[in-house]
């Protein structure tokens, strides 16, 4: 019975069991969280489930997956690190996403922009989180941009800035990009009502213009010119982004299209996911660090989101055209989640006011902002 218990492995497993640690049994335990909140809340279930299970595997005992010659690290160094997979997975997102709303009341990118104000707020706040002197919470310049990239609430541009400036804290600025943007519904309501008046939330916005379809194919080769001139920086993830709209767009690529918006997107998603979760190992997450990060994470979408709510009343009290503010909180990049909460916010104050499609404007332009920031970000700090 010995030899079996020993030549089988069970001695080093109960052993390596035993002295699992505190923070190893922590983290498997927010990694079962991430794969609850997706299974019964519906929380991001395409994203919270492979990192979460991929968060389970970071800390099983003995067998070490995140090393570079296992599942985890050759998933992670082959896509991950290198910033392909938040590519690829842009590439997907312009292929399943319509800019006619953005393209037919272009004003609402003025909200976009207005959001990415989160970001840069919450960099300056980790500099000075950092100036504190708090025990192991130090950030650096590019360590702040990472995570103040958060902000945008566009998971796929925090990992990939995070993977150029902060690898090793790309854990805990993917489980707070992500799991902020699975709480739409809830941190952004209370925003919304409290810096909006009941009469300002009745405001019904007029139908949108059709748009041609010339204007929806020179769309994307317009704005990947434009990046190109202005800021070369930004243009991998513009690039991608609007590549994808062009598959969609052109007519001529609906095969291409169709395979970028499910199997391309859905392949990138689960390895994205995994690879994220392997981040969750407990010696690389479970520190002061990370708790900064996950509050000034929830700090700038807090930001991004009222900095768009106050844009929108400002412009709704100059222009001719009545906006709702409202459409400005959908100015964040979590689309189209913050859309539909814009909508359902608006029907609260009247039945018949249908704030979906002018809200995707707004939330297809805070997801070019966030791209163009993160590439603003790398040009000055690379």
């Amino acid at each position: 019975m010995l030899d079996l218990w020993h030549s089988t492995g069970l001695y080093a497993m109960f052993f390596a069991g035993t002295a699992l640690g505190l923070k190893q049994a922590i983290m498997l335990g927010v990694s079962a969280l991430l794969i609850w909140l997706a299974l019964k809340k519906e929380f991001e279930p395409l994203l919270l489930i492979p990192i979460g299970f991929g968060g389970i595997l970071a800390n099983v005992p003995v067998i070490h997956l995140t090393a570079p010659d296992q599942l985890l690290g050759l998933i992670a160094s082959f896509g991950l690190e290198s910033g392909l997979y938040p590519l690829l997975i842009f590439v997907g997102v312009g292929a399943m996403t319509d800019f006619g709303p953005l393209i037919a009341h272009p004003k609402v990118a003025l909200l976009g922009a207005a959001a990415q104000f989160g970001i840069f707020a919450t960099l300056l706040g980790a500099l000075l989180l950092s100036g504190l002197g708090i025990p192991g919470v130090h950030f650096d310049l590019r360590e702040a941009a990472s995570i103040g990239i958060i902000g945008g609430a566009d998971g796929p541009t925090s990992i990939y800035l995070s993977g150029k400036f902060a690898p090793h804290l790309m854990g805990a600025i993917a489980v707070a990009a992500y799991s902020y943007m699975a709480l739409v519904p809830i941190i952004q309501p209370p925003i919304m009502r409290w810096l909006t008046s009941e009469k300002e939330r009745q405001i019904v916005m007029r139908q949108l213009r059709p748009v041609s379809p010339t204007e929806r194919i020179v769309f994307p080769l317009l704005v990947t010119g434009l990046c190109l001139l202005l800021l070369p920086a930004a243009s991998p993830l513009i690039g991608a982004l609007m590549f994808g709209n062009l598959l969609r767009e052109s007519g001529q690529t609906d095969r291409l299209a169709r395979c970028a918006s499910n199997e391309l997107i859905n392949i990138m998603t689960i390895l994205l996911g995994l690879s994220v979760g392997a981040k969750l190992e407990a010696g690389q997450f479970l520190t002061p660090a990370t708790l900064g990060i996950l509050l000034l994470g929830l700090a700038a979408f807090a930001i991004g989101t009222a900095a768009g709510v106050l844009l929108g009343k400002a412009m709704n009290a100059l222009g001719r055209e009545p906006i709702n503010p409202l459409i400005g909180a959908a100015g964040v990049s979590a689309m189209p989640m913050s859309s539909r909460v814009v909508n359902l916010v608006g029907q609260e104050a009247g039945d018949d006011n249908y704030l979906l499609m002018h809200a995707m404007g707004a939330n297809l332009a805070g997801s070019i902002g966030s791209a163009v920031a993160a590439g603003a970000l790398l040009a000055l700090l690379a």
